[in-house]
Formats: C-alpha cells, sequence, structure tokens
C-alpha cells in the first residue's frame, strides 16, 4: 500500500482518534449491544439492530486509522530544507491576482485538509499548482469557474 503523507499534527490527530475510539467508542457500543440482548427477541429489536450498526461503523473506522497510521510517512515541517520551494507541509501565503485577496494555506494530508482552518489536501488542485514554486512564482490553477492565479508570496515551514 501507497505511504500515506501526514503532518505531525495530523498523524497525532489520529492516534487520539484511535484511543478515543479503543476506549470510550468500543466499550460504549459493547455495552449498548448487552442492554439490547436483555431486551429479549433480537428479530424484532430496533436498538439491538442500531447496536450492532454502530459496531460495524467503530470496527470499520478503527480498521482506517489503523492502517491510514501504519502506512503514514510522518513529516515534520519545521525539519524540511526545500530551500523556499512550496513543498508538502509548508505554509503559503497568497495573493489573488484578480481580487488581489491574501490568503494563507499549510499543504497537509487528505485526512488533515480542512479549508476553514486553512490546510488543504496536497492533492487538490491548488496544492499540486503550489508544488515546486517559490516565493515571487504565479501558480495557475484550473478552478471549476475557470483558471485562477495567485502569486506566491512567502513560504514558510511552520
Amino acid at each position: 500500500m501507497n505511504k500515506v503523507p501526514l503532518t505531525i499534527n495530523g498523524a497525532e490527530k489520529l492516534r487520539a482518534e484511535l484511543h478515543h475510539l479503543k476506549t470510550v467508542e468500543r466499550p460504549n457500543v459493547i455495552a449498548a449491544i448487552a442492554e439490547a440482548r436483555s431486551h429479549g427477541d433480537l428479530s424484532e429489536n430496533a436498538e439491538y439492530d442500531a447496536a450492532k450498526e454502530r459496531q460495524g461503523f467503530v470496527e470499520g473506522r478503527i480498521q482506517e486509522v489503523e492502517g491510514k497510521l501504519s502506512n503514514a510517512q510522518i513529516i515534520d515541517p519545521k525539519l524540511l530544507d526545500a530551500d523556499g520551494r512550496c513543498v508538502f507541509g509548508a505554509t503559503v501565503d497568497l495573493e489573488d491576482q484578480d481580487s488581489g485577496d491574501q490568503v494563507t494555506y499549510q499543504i497537509v494530508g487528505e485526512d488533515e485538509a480542512d479549508i476553514k482552518a486553512g490546510k488543504i489536501s496536497v492533492n487538490s488542485p491548488i496544492a499540486r499548482a503550489l508544488i515546486g514554486k517559490f516565493a515571487g512564482d504565479i501558480a495557475q490553477v484550473q478552478a471549476p469557474g475557470g483558471l485562477r492565479e495567485y502569486e506566491v508570496l512567502d513560504v514558510r515551514y511552520e
């Protein structure tokens, strides 16, 4: 399986989620199944069906997170020596060439992406256009509304 790039913060969040799933969610589901079983006939027991469905979701998510962590390539942006290039983990200040609006994004793994928090997936069109660019370069991004141009103002490794 391919390596999944993650920042240190992203890996920590996945580890915390995994810990929560195993120590809180799994025991809660087991207790809910036991409670539903105590109500008798399982063939017409909606509580039992809901608890079993929840158990399937929790166990599936545990496997998914464990798989991502086992295949993770954890990257610390502070340790990058990219000579000012936009790379995975970099924080990039951009200026929209049409509107003059300035935005700041960090290029992160898919699981960490959160546009409201300024984190964009390394697989997003804007991140793909930024990779390899230096401060002062113009990145052309094919967006749903047409071609957009952004000037790279600064590249930081935080």
